[in-house]
């Protein structure tokens, strides 16, 4: 398949006109735009003759679906791997932040001069990227392929029916931790004032409330936290013993589609003017009705609609990497009290990060310089 844009950059109609490709690039009619998905562009004026196009999207918290079909073929199939380090490297930027502030003078706290968290409509940076992710693949395929249909599969998930299937009414404004001060003092009411490791049995009076996972990767909810005596936590701390406790289940990619979608929803009306919603449900009764695999570019391609459409023989798989690192030095301080540089030049010897080469007549992905 080979995308096709004319003299103004507006997106035509693909085709898989191999020879004719060949022809208009040796006749200097046409020039090559992009290598992958391969694209030309035509360096004369034609007519724009088009066919309705349908766009499927199907939304994730990890990796989203993307599905571009006509009433009797698909044109383009991908699935897009989002970041999910965005949270592990705040946090590492903020306690190096804080390390050095304490370690350079005293500094008054300002975390109330930070107003942005205020405003209306203000979002966590890691829900932020991953909604900018879906706009910027939409708009790529968008600058491809003449679409004149967006379809969006979103999901609601109801949490606390998840965690208690009978609630209802009134119960949703009484959750589990009524009545409780805090956190930690609904989770030592929880496990009844007793050491979850020795079950009390080291008559240490001092409880602790420990995570299961970090705080970090796991957040300060509930299922991620125990009570430990004050003696088992040191001792695991200190790698003396092991807790054979599992977290409970985490619904943070459930919590980021309920968030997300009305966001990412009304930001696709502002920019494009046809654009629907659909529902997991309908698209699964697709699937199952036309006996297809579950995976997210078949779930896109029910999304579209056009389920009599020839399918791709092959699909684009992207990842969303890391495009800039700021940091100027490495975190750990080697021995005399020096600190490691890690900035590496943007170009070496004409490549840089994320490049794809040819080698040995295989491609690679360049991934350090």
């Amino acid at each position: 398949m080979v995308y096709v844009l004319n003299i103004h950059n507006k997106p035509l109609m693909p085709t898989v006109r191999f020879g004719k490709v060949r022809r208009l690039l040796r006749d200097n009619k046409a020039k090559v735009v992009k290598n992958c998905p391969f694209t030309i562009k035509l360096l004369y004026e034609v007519e724009d003759k088009t066919q309705d196009i349908t766009l499927g999207v199907d939304a994730g918290s990890k990796t989203i679906g993307l599905s571009a079909t006509t009433r009797d073929k698909e044109l383009f199939s991908a699935e897009y791997e989002l970041r999910n380090d965005i949270v592990k490297k705040l946090s590492a930027r903020r306690e190096c932040r804080r390390t050095r502030r304490n370690r350079l003078r005293y500094r008054k706290p300002r975390f109330d001069n930070r107003t942005s968290t205020k405003k209306k409509g203000w979002l966590a940076p890691s829900i932020r990227h991953k909604i900018d992710s879906h706009l910027n693949i939409v708009r790529d395929i968008h600058n491809l392929l003449p679409i004149t249909n967006i379809i969006v599969e979103v999901a609601s998930f109801d949490i606390q029916k998840i965690k208690n299937p009978d609630i209802q009414g009134k119960d949703y404004q009484q959750g589990e931790q009524l009545g409780f001060w805090n956190v930690r003092e609904y989770v030592l009411f929880r496990d009844g004032h007793t050491c979850r490791h020795c079950k009390g049995k080291s008559k240490d009076p001092i409880l602790n409330v420990h995570h299961i996972e970090s705080r970090q990767t796991g957040g300060d909810s509930p299922g991620n936290l125990i009570t430990l005596c004050k003696t088992c936590h040191g001792d695991y701390h200190k790698g003396i013993i092991e807790l054979n406790i599992k977290r409970g289940k985490t619904f943070r990619d459930a919590a980021f589609m309920g968030i997300m979608r009305w966001a990412f929803y009304s930001k696709l009306k502002e920019d494009y003017p046809n654009v629907s919603l659909t529902y997991g449900y309908l698209t699964k009764n697709k699937r199952i009705r036309n006996n297809l695999p579950k995976d997210k570019r078949t779930d896109a391609y029910c999304i579209a609609g056009n389920l009599h459409a020839k399918r791709l023989e092959h699909y684009f798989y992207y990842k969303k990497v890391r495009c800039h690192n700021r940091q100027i030095h490495k975190r750990n301080i080697q021995k005399g009290g020096k600190l490691r540089n890690n900035q590496a030049p943007y170009m070496v010897k004409g490549f840089r990060l994320f490049d794809k080469v040819k080698y040995q007549g295989k491609f690679y992905f360049i991934f350090g310089r």
